[in-house]
């Protein structure tokens, strides 16, 4: 006779900037085993809102890991319709997940292009005010895949990879947004996608919006410092997550940052 598990529960997540800006306050939280990080910048510097939004779910056992980031301009009317979009996709996506990992990914892939090409989705766009940037990571087993359109940011830290001095898997890309300004309202959509297998050991995958890169001296553009800092000194160890999330965003309001920072910081050990 089969004994029956219960399967743990899918946790998520879903923020709008719009709704809890944390002007003048990091804030930092966890869903299930990620930590978010959240700050909308100095009042005194001159912020006064928080485009930014994020949705994540994932799996209770840590199998496997969904988030979307959005980093919104002009208002954040692109980024609610974006995080609405994708947290309305959770039960297919927590589905799709449940395949095999060869499969899986390209039916995530081809579920958000459709999502996001469908045109009754591209004629909302049009009535928008702004646009937004949105990065799309998701992890399984041993693999990590992304999509990024516009200039979010997604990391991979482990230190092979640091000797060779490889840490982004991807280039932030301007003037690419989905909103009043779309891309897939163009012949051809201009996105970048791509998948990476993860190192033997203790990997560390962050997400971030631009806030984290452009405040005061910039620190956090060169590689070698953000490995430093979200590594704690080069050692991918484990370690709670949330100190590191929450020093990164209080070096931005110390150094007057005017835009909003958002982060998505989570491990994932390999055999």
């Amino acid at each position: 006779m089969k004994r029956l598990f219960a399967q743990k529960p899918v946790e998520s997540l879903r923020w709008f900037g719009s709704e809890a800006m944390y002007l003048d306050t990091p804030n930092v939280t966890t869903c299930a085993h990620v930590t978010i990080g959240r700050y909308g910048g100095r009042t005194s510097s001159g912020a006064h809102k928080n485009e930014d939004g994020a949705f994540l779910c994932c799996a209770g056992d840590s199998s496997w890991e969904f988030a979307a980031l959005i980093d919104g301009h002009t208002t954040a009317q692109s980024t609610e319709l974006l995080v609405n979009l994708f947290a309305d996709m959770q039960e297919t996506v927590n589905s799709l997940i449940q395949q095999p990992v060869a499969t899986a990914f390209p039916a995530l892939q081809q579920q958000i292009h459709q999502a996001l090409s469908a045109p009754a989705f591209v004629k909302r766009c049009r009535s928008l005010q702004g646009e937004a940037s949105c990065l799309v990571c998701a992890r399984k087993e041993q693999f990590l895949w992304w999509l990024c359109i516009g200039d979010c940011v997604v990391y991979l830290l482990h230190p092979d990879l640091a000797r060779l001095g490889q840490f982004a898997l991807n280039q932030r890309s301007f003037f690419e947004w989905v909103g009043h300004v779309n891309t897939f309202d163009l012949p051809i959509p201009c996105y970048a996608t791509g998948t990476r297998q993860l190192r033997p050991g203790r990997n560390r995958i962050l997400m971030l919006t631009d806030g984290l890169l452009e405040f005061g001296q910039h620190p956090f553009e060169n590689p070698w410092y953000l490995y430093d800092h979200f590594t704690q000194k080069r050692q991918v160890g484990p370690l709670d997550l949330r100190p590191l999330a929450r020093d990164s965003l209080t070096r931005v309001h110390e150094e007057g940052g005017l835009d909003s920072a958002t982060l998505l910081l989570w491990d994932c050990e390999t055999p």
